[in-house]
């Protein structure tokens, strides 16, 4: 899909110099701001990220507003630049059988869905690691995969909320939300030295 390349990617190195993740592939199954800042962060050290989208319509993120150049939103622009982009229908044998050559020739495979959901269409973190062990998963959710609320999903005014944020950024009267996704963004910021640190093993 077109856009997820524009904004070029960030000096890593010096001039001439190789990014430390040149080589690296990785294939992100995700939407919205957690996941695709931790795989944009990869991307500007020099991996090739590889951002799979639903066909109808790409990543919400993009029709956040219409402010950047071609009508893109600017959080998408943001967050997915140095990526590429493939549209898939993963309802169908067809769109899993292209994800699923894209996981067999990735290093790391990332996604962000509701819970439940990357296990139900058959890219669960055990059947990937059981099927190549080198592989690194990084499932990213609100609530881990254990515990009472591991089948809930997360949005980031719910967990600004639950965190008590809202309340020193409004007034007793009005709790208001920070304007930045900054629970989201703080996902992705945990997630990306995680995976830095496995490639790096």
């Amino acid at each position: 899909m077109p856009g997820a390349q524009d904004g070029g990617r960030a000096p890593a190195g010096g001039p001439g110099e190789p990014l430390p993740l040149e080589g690296i592939t990785v294939v992100a199954l995700e939407q919205a701001v957690a996941a695709p800042f931790a795989s944009r962060q990869l991307a500007d050290l020099g991996a090739r990220v590889v951002k799979v989208e639903k066909v109808d319509g790409g990543d919400f993120a993009r029709g956040y507003d219409s402010n950047v150049r071609g009508g893109l939103g600017t959080h998408f622009a943001w967050l997915n630049r140095s990526k590429e982009s493939v549209a898939l229908d993963l309802k169908t044998d067809e769109g899993r059988a292209i994800l699923d050559e894209l996981v067999a020739g990735a290093d790391v495979f990332l996604q962000n869905l509701a819970p439940g959901a990357a296990d139900r269409l058959g890219f669960g973190a055990g059947r990937l690691r059981e099927r190549d062990p080198r592989l690194i998963v990084v499932d990213m959710s609100g609530y881990g995969s254990s515990g009472p609320y591991r089948d809930k999903r997360a949005y980031d005014m719910l967990v600004q909320a639950e965190a008590g944020l809202i309340s020193v950024t409004g007034t007793p009267e009005t709790p208001v939300k920070a304007g930045s996704p900054i629970s989201d963004i703080a996902a992705g910021m945990y997630a990306f030295p995680g995976e830095h640190a496995r490639l790096a093993c």
